[in-house]
């Protein structure tokens, strides 16, 4: 009976080894998507203070491929300028920008789809929409390396999500 007792313990102890270890991957995964969450947080406080740089550290330098209005838009140093020329000069012109209903699929270890809803509230031209994006972990830091924007000038009548805080 020695052996069967020796057995049992092994049995049980690598059940909790597992259980352990599921946990500790568990925990992981939410840190990993928190981190994630914190990328696109940090980019809309930038955003919305004006700080246009600090917004673009979001993104792969130099290599993000930027997709939106059907063409592949300009490179990193390109998106930083058109967005200071066409959103930079005031408050107003820059709006509020509000990313909402984040939705994020690990790919791999390095790698997450993240797809999201995002106002830009201002009094000329609204913008509402979907990002989806692929997220790199770069040197032990996420960015995103492919952003596709899908924008409309009026708002989803189904979106029950709709920042509400989200005003010019």
């Amino acid at each position: 009976m020695p052996g069967l007792h020796r057995l049992r313990a092994t049995t049980v102890l690598a059940a909790v080894m597992s259980v352990a270890g599921t946990a500790q991957a568990g925990d992981r995964e939410r840190e990993e998507e928190w981190a994630i969450r914190g990328v696109i947080a940090d980019m809309q406080a930038a955003w919305n203070r004006g700080d246009f740089a600090a917004y673009m550290a979001g993104f792969l330098r130099p290599d993000v491929v930027f997709v939106s209005r059907g063409r592949f838009q300009r490179d990193w140093q390109g998106t930083l300028d058109h967005y200071i020329a066409d959103y930079g000069g005031a408050p107003d012109t820059r709006g509020v920008l509000c990313f909402y209903d984040i939705r994020i699929e690990r790919l791999a270890d390095d790698a997450a789809q993240l797809v999201s809803r995002y106002h830009l509230a201002r009094a000329d031209e609204p913008q509402y929409g979907i990002n989806t994006r692929l997220m790199r972990k770069v040197e032990g830091r996420w960015v995103i390396a492919l952003n596709h924007v899908s924008s409309v000038s009026t708002p989803d009548p189904d979106d029950r999500l709709l920042a509400s805080d989200c005003r010019p």
